[in-house]
């Protein structure tokens, strides 16, 4: 569904690379787990893929077709992107916000109210309830999860996710990430998120591409990764839940 081959991104002519020499491919209703520290050039490879950012080398191809050969407007507008800081239109309801992709790409109003209201249904908040109010008279999970549904909106095969759930309070994105995966595996859609939370990762992901300095450095299942890892550094964040947990242990018996 999803394919990269030998991708690179520079920002000052090729002396210095975001992202290093990347393939990988995410199948079709798979969820793929972008995961490393700050600065290792998950972001970038993300904003490569609909082309927010243009790769110095290599190719990439949704569904066999190369992005680069598109219209990035028109490519955007069949891609679901979900923002950590939500950017929803703080001057447009609830039910405008679900509707703006679809209002591009000119449905028929019927159409729209129809997919508004289904749509704002799965995430749970009823457009009878919520469809008229303002984005600042919901609380940060509601908000997050009209972000959610507007990404789903225009019912895109391909949703990329950029710590979609970092800036929530930890009860609220536990049932976020539960209800997005519910959500992701219903629908059948073709997920790559970037996390840098490795418990996240686990608990959300089919496969786990794991990145360093602009490199992939192991991509796998989570239970590969825990059993094999491939490189020091992976088996450095593999254990850090573990790592956690037992810091908790300490604290509950000390």
């Amino acid at each position: 569904m999803i394919e990269l081959r030998n991708v690179q991104k520079s920002f000052d002519n090729d002396s210095t690379f975001a992202v290093v020499d990347s393939s990988f491919s995410v199948e079709r209703g798979e969820l793929l787990g972008l995961i490393g520290e700050s600065g290792c050039g998950k972001t970038t490879t993300l904003k490569m893929i609909n082309r927010l950012e243009e790769p110095s080398h290599g190719s990439i191809y949704i569904d066999n077709q190369n992005v680069l050969e598109r219209n990035p407007e028109e490519l955007r507008r069949n891609i679901g992107y979900v923002f950590q800081g939500i950017g929803l239109f703080p001057h447009y309801s609830i039910r405008e916000n679900v509707a703006a992709v679809p209002t591009l790409l000119d449905w028929n109003a019927e159409h729209i109210e129809a997919r508004c209201r289904e749509i704002l249904d799965l995430v749970g908040l009823p457009i009878d309830d919520f469809g008229d109010r303002r984005p600042s008279q919901l609380s940060g999970g509601q908000q997050q999860r009209v972000g959610v549904a507007r990404a789903l909106a225009a019912e895109p095969d391909v949703v990329l996710m950029d710590e979609p759930f970092g800036a929530l309070d930890p009860i609220t994105r536990a049932e976020l990430q539960e209800e997005f995966k519910r959500i992701q595996r219903e629908l059948a859609l073709t997920v790559i998120m970037v996390t840098h939370d490795m418990i996240e990762a686990l608990l959300m992901a089919d496969r786990i591409a794991v990145m360093k300095k602009g490199e992939i450095l192991q991509i796998g299942t989570p239970r590969e990764l825990i059993n094999s890892p491939a490189h020091e550094y992976v088996k450095e964040i593999v254990e850090m839940p573990k790592r956690r947990a037992d810091n908790l242990e300490k604290l509950m018996h000390p």
